[in-house]
């Protein structure tokens, strides 16, 4: 009865517009964010056709951030896709427990696949369940949307910007620290801040220049290996019951 009483079905209209509530706070971040993309990216001679290719065909801010340096020094397409596909790795556990709340819709469902990011990830799965499958796409869509204005607006404005605010690549990280504190206060779970500290740790005793690969291939072990681990410990409670 509670879990009925909970549960909120929303109208189309109602969708869009909660999905557009839901994604102010993101946007919050994502409009700094992405104009410092733009500026840096107009400051590296990135022309505004390509600044908003990235943005709407890449969309990842970290990947696009790494990507400037990458494109201004002339790198090949492999080393920058492997570069890039190694960042995002991260995003196959983003897609792991929202697999349920994905659109049924073909199209739609690979667009939200697309579009997930790390911060569509933290509000959505803040969200009750009932309520994912219904917000996923419209609050997809206008973080992307977010993102596209931002990084247009950043590259209308140029070089500018870029020489009175230097360091605005902070501004992501600044984003990412903000999501991870809301993200760990609204489930108030310890264990992906223990991963993420001891694969840090870990890759950074080993290696100095391919710390974050190396960080992301340990927590992913990590993660499976407490998957496999967690039935294991479920089936040894049930037995002795």
């Amino acid at each position: 009865m509670t879990a009925c009483a909970s549960s909120v079905t929303y109208s189309p209209r109602q969708r869009w517009l909660t999905g557009f509530k839901k994604s102010v706070p993101v946007a919050m971040g994502y409009l700094p964010a992405g104009i410092a993309f733009g500026v840096l990216a107009q400051v590296a001679g990135v022309p505004l056709w390509a600044i908003m290719m990235l943005s709407v065909v890449l969309y990842a801010g970290a990947a696009q951030y790494a990507c400037l340096p990458m494109l201004t020094a002339g790198m090949p397409i492999g080393s920058m896709a492997t570069n890039i596909a190694a960042i995002n790795l991260r995003h196959i556990f983003y897609a792991m427990p929202l697999m349920r709340a994905l659109p049924t819709q073909r199209v739609a469902r690979t667009y939200c696949l697309f579009a997930l990011t790390d911060e569509t990830f933290s509000v959505l799965t803040s969200l009750p369940h009932s309520e994912r499958q219904q917000l996923i796409t419209p609050l997809s869509f206008y973080n992307h949307m977010w993102w596209i204005v931002a990084s247009l607006i950043g590259g209308s404005i140029g070089g500018a910007l870029g020489e009175l605010i230097p360091h605005l690549d902070f501004a992501l990280l600044c984003l990412f620290v903000i999501l991870a504190y809301e993200q760990f206060a609204s489930i108030q779970r310890y264990f992906p801040i223990i991963i993420a500290a001891m694969a840090f740790i870990i890759a950074s005793s080993l290696t100095e220049q391919w710390v974050l690969l190396l960080a992301i291939g340990i927590c992913m072990l990590l993660i499976l290996l407490r998957g496999m681990w967690q039935p294991k410990a479920a089936q040894g409670d049930h037995h002795e019951q």
